[in-house]
């Protein structure tokens, strides 16, 4: 199991989001400590100038961006919607 650390970005963002993605985010979360390439979860590696930073969806249009630390924690970096998270 994944140890999940937050960046404070990502609290201060997962602050402003409506309540039913926070519920989903959390339940994700777990789903991520469980198994980061989780088919539910949609994750994939990102691109220039993102590059090193994973996401994952929470909905279709809401994205968690994370990074691996070490093979056993993972860094929560930034939730946002999809058309603001990528720049």
């Amino acid at each position: 199991m994944l140890e999940v650390v937050y960046h404070d970005k990502f609290v201060k963002s997962a602050r402003r989001l409506p309540a039913g993605q926070r519920n989903k985010l959390a339940e994700l979360i777990e789903r991520l400590r469980q198994n980061p390439y989780d088919p539910l979860l949609h994750t994939k590696h990102l691109s220039e100038p993102l590059i090193g930073l994973l996401s994952f969806r929470i909905t279709r249009d809401w994205r968690v961006t994370f990074r691996f630390i070490d093979e056993s924690t993972v860094l929560l970096v930034e939730v946002g919607h999809r058309k603001d998270i990528y720049r």
